[in-house]
Parts: structure tokens; sequence; C-alpha cells
């Protein structure tokens, strides 16, 4: 049976829930969780979306916050609760934030990873996520971060809709 999972955009009443979802999905000594003013903060500015998503019979369960500007857009946090792995939760906060800054006009999404973060490092490539780029040290604890990028374009085909005609002989 497969799990039911709901994705929304979050309001600012949930800015107090993306807190708490933010401080408890994250484990690592340099992991800082961001607060009810600075989640606020990200759900009030233009230009950036935060998605809440909630597995069937839970509480809370992830959320997911990306930038956008002209043509570009940053992931800036993926995080699911640990009673909410494995759900595909994280894959389908993903897929709906790529559906919508694809909507938006983004062609392309950076975000950066710990390098021993395996679980977003295996969900970022299956997106088809290249990294880019190496930041040493970038987090408190040392650890070094992978500069991914992921491009965004429609899922049939880079061509539109020619791809879908038959092929047909100039000859």
């Amino acid at each position: 049976m497969a799990t039911e999972i709901a994705v929304r955009n979050a309001t600012l009443a949930d800015a107090p829930l993306m807190a708490v979802i933010h401080a408890h999905s994250f484990d690592g000594p340099s992991d800082h969780p961001w607060d009810e003013a600075t989640m606020a903060q990200f759900v009030a500015a233009p230009g950036v979306i935060c998605l809440i998503g909630v597995v069937a019979g839970k509480d809370a369960g992830g959320l997911l916050i990306a930038r956008h500007a002209a043509d570009e857009a940053e992931l800036l946090t993926l995080g699911v609760m640990p009673a909410c792995r494995r759900t595909g939760l994280g894959r389908v906060l993903l897929t709906r934030a790529v559906d919508d800054l694809h909507a938006s006009g983004a062609t392309q999404i950076f975000l950066e990873v710990a390098d021993g973060n395996m679980e977003a490092l295996t969900l970022y490539r299956s997106f088809g996520a290249a990294p880019v780029g190496r930041r040493p040290g970038y987090y408190e604890d040392g650890a070094d971060a992978t500069i991914f990028s992921l491009a965004l374009s429609d899922r049939r085909s880079d061509d539109g809709p020619i791809a879908d005609e038959p092929f047909k002989d100039q000859r």
C-alpha cells in the first residue's frame, strides 16, 4: 500500500511548525535550526517557496525552502522528520519544488549538500543533479559541501512537442 503524502504552500501561521520540523530534521553537530522568526521571513519574502509535506497519520513531516531569482533557484533547505523518512516525502517535496520553480521561469537549481549525507546525495542524483563545485570546510564541523546543479526542463523532452510526433522520413 502506498503512503499518502500531502504537500502545501506554507503560510505565516506555519512558521512555528516549520521551526519544529527544521530542528528535528537535522542531527549533525554543525546543524543550527532556524527559528520561527527566520521561517516567517522566508514565507513572507518574494521569490521564496516554502513547502510543507505531511505523511498520513503524522503531525509534521517535512519542509522545503527554495529561493528563485531571474532564471535560477537555490534550494535552501530540505528536511524530513525522522518518523517520516523512507516514505518518499523528500522526493515528493523536491518534485513539487521543481515543478513550481520551472513554472515560475527558473531553468536551474543550485544546492549544497554535505559529502556524508548519502540520502540527500542519492535523492539529488536521482533527479539528474550533477556536481559543479565544492566548498571545503563549508560546515561548522569542517565537513565539505558539494555544490550541485539541476537543470529544469520539460519532463517529456528538451525538444518540446515535436518529440511527441511520429518520425517522418524527409526523403
